[in-house]
């Protein structure tokens, strides 16, 4: 492993602990309804909030672009948007979620999610996301979850730090142009993985 692999896993495993804290109460880390098996991207991206071509310049604004295509596409509600992004925004302050590799992760947990939701973001100029590389971020992966369901987004985390550390997985998301053209790169991971495991 390299340098800049080893950076990048030590980065996702930051995110997996950070993403079981962002969900602990200040008792106990609530664990209940917790399904088991692998997460693949089909169970928890929104195809309708996809969003090819991100028109936002700055973190900020990527988040606020994202969390509006989840509600448009019905996921959220709209009445809590801004508790939601301040959500995301208090998580990033913690620490980036760019992973480096021109991937980011913003994710949080939140109760108006009745269920583990994300959508992919695409910005072909890239985005300042502070990554561990310091390089501009493309492709962005975000998540939020119910509060008492954290296995999902822990398992949607290592699906996604999975698939980032396979180039060509990357690649053919950044040239993608069309939502149907992420359909089909996401789909294709999924079969992979899937073929992989029988």
């Amino acid at each position: 492993m390299n340098r800049n692999q080893l950076a990048a896993f030590c980065t996702v495993v930051l995110l997996v602990v950070t993403a079981a804290g962002c969900v602990q109460s200040n008792e106990e880390l609530l664990v209940t309804d917790e399904p088991t098996g692998v997460v693949r991207f089909e169970d928890f991206v929104s195809t309708a909030a996809i969003k090819v071509g991100l028109a936002a310049v700055d973190k900020q604004g990527v988040i606020e672009e994202l969390v509006a295509a989840l509600i448009e596409s019905g996921e959220l509600n709209r009445d809590a948007q801004a508790e939601i992004i301040d959500a995301i925004m208090k998580r990033e302050a913690l620490g980036s979620t760019g992973i480096g590799r021109g991937v980011a992760v913003p994710h949080t947990a939140h109760a108006n999610a009745n269920r583990l939701i994300g959508t992919i973001g695409i910005s072909a100029a890239g985005v300042d996301f502070s990554s561990l590389d310091g390089q501009k971020t493309h492709l962005f992966f975000l998540l939020i979850s119910p509060p008492d369901q954290p296995g999902d987004q822990l398992r949607a985390l290592e699906t996604i730090s999975r698939h980032f550390r396979d180039d060509a997985f990357c690649q053919s998301l950044r040239q993608c142009k069309t939502v149907a053209d992420v359909q089909k790169v996401v789909n294709d991971a999924d079969e992979n993985s899937t073929d992989q495991k029988r």
